[in-house]
């Protein structure tokens, strides 16, 4: 496996936890920030434990991309983005041209702060906007209004337009409580009128122990239904299509030159550094998530001081499994090259010739209803229908891999 070049920095605090939000995140009240206000001290005691894990780290060839998500990672100040940026580089280095990457939220920045943090190095940023309407924030528990997130908006495209940053993106969540088609056009029409090159738009999940999941057992949570969602995802693909984006992941689209070049690390299995709370690193091949809780991951990282775990040495590097590289890679539009896939899994010629026509075989149904595309040997899911029902491709996947003897599915040594 070559090196890796993609590091994931996980800052945990935010203003708040949206009602939706199951992630490792602190919330430390509406008036928190990094500068010496409210809950400052818990930023700075966290950033020492995250410098020093990154400090731990093998050493290894310059980042090609970087990207620093939360929480709200714009809760902290251009001198402590800067400072964590100077950690990585003395660890690892940084490549000219590498893509850096900050997560925003409309409440926790001005035009100042941006300006700011593109000198601090960050040339790309991610702002979660979550929607346009003012009442669909209030039901997220988000702390922004649309008003403040239009301004926002403003100031990334000018700087884009300026050439201070190279590219933006907007999250939209999709599947909301009372949601309607019309509204649902509606909020893509003012996301194509900021401007933004890059659209994530991620369907709700209700998670376990979220406000969102109270309200759900109590009925309080008026979802759509299966037709109104696939009709939802459809009018989005069409819509986005015609503005000129392409859907170059199940929920990522983007103008071209504007595609994220650190997410599509992920998707294509080739490993990352991961450093912080609730991070999961991959550097060569098994994967390692840190503890969710700051305590926990204050343990975690005294116990690394005494013997570094196993997996962030290369000397027990494994391939990715095959399942894994398939998960992640029919999530892309170019999708999977099935024999190219198993051979770099180790697989020798036999074993591909014996196993990998079952697995075509349990895509023969999603193939006729052309949920499946191939194309010689490689499949990839359709747009928008075999997106929009990808679990019934991925449970096939994951049964055949289930019904493989031990030994296949073993992954050896590169």
């Amino acid at each position: 496996m070559s090196a890796p070049r993609t590091a994931y920095v996980h800052i945990p605090f935010c203003h708040r936890r949206c009602f939706y939000c199951d992630f490792a995140v602190v919330p430390l009240g509406d008036k928190a920030g990094g500068g010496g206000g409210p809950g400052s001290a818990s930023i700075d005691s966290y950033l020492e434990q995250l410098h020093a894990e990154i400090a731990l780290s093998p050493k290894g060839p310059p980042l090609a991309t970087v990207y620093i998500g939360g929480g709200t990672p714009s809760l902290l100040t251009p001198e402590q983005i800067h400072a964590l940026l100077n950690r990585l580089c003395r660890q690892f280095g940084v490549q000219a041209g590498a893509e850096i990457t900050l997560e925003m939220d409309p409440a926790s920045f001005d035009q100042h702060d941006l300006q700011a943090l593109i000198a601090a190095g960050i040339n790309r940023v991610s702002l979660g906007g979550q929607s346009f309407d003012d009442g669909v924030l209030e039901t997220l528990g988000r702390r922004h209004r649309s008003d403040a997130l239009m301004q926002c908006c403003r100031w990334l495209a000018q700087a884009c337009h300026e050439g201070e940053l190279r590219s933006w993106s907007l999250d939209l969540i999709r599947n909301l409580p009372n949601q309607t088609l019309e509204g649902w056009c509606e909020q893509l029409e003012q996301a194509l009128a900021v401007a933004a090159p890059h659209l994530s738009i991620y369907d709700l999940q209700v998670e376990p122990g979220t406000v969102f999941a109270w309200r759900q057992q109590r009925g309080e949570l008026p979802l759509p239904d299966d037709d109104l969602a696939a009709d939802l995802m459809a009018s989005t693909s069409q819509r986005l299509r015609r503005a000129g984006f392409c859907r170059y992941e199940i929920s990522n689209y983007a103008r071209p030159g504007h595609a994220s070049r650190h997410n599509r690390v992920y998707w294509s299995g080739a490993g990352w550094w991961g450093f912080g709370l609730g991070a999961t690193s991959a550097p060569w091949g098994e994967r390692l998530a840190r503890p969710r809780t700051r305590e926990a991951y204050g343990l975690w990282l005294t116990d690394q001081h005494q013997a570094v775990h196993p997996s962030l040495h290369r000397q027990s590097a494994a391939a990715l499994p095959l399942d894994d590289r398939l998960l992640v890679g029919l999530r892309r539009h170019e999708g999977v090259h099935l024999l190219d896939q198993a051979r770099a899994c180790g697989w020798d010629e036999r074993s591909c010739n014996r196993y990998l026509p079952a697995l075509e075989r349990r895509w023969t149904k999603a193939l006729q209803q052309r949920l499946l595309l191939q194309e010689g040997g490689r499949w990839r899911l359709s747009d928008p229908e075999g997106m929009a029902l990808s679990n019934q491709v991925l449970v096939e996947l994951m049964c055949w891999w289930e019904s493989l003897p031990a030994d296949v599915v073993r992954s050896p040594s590169p």
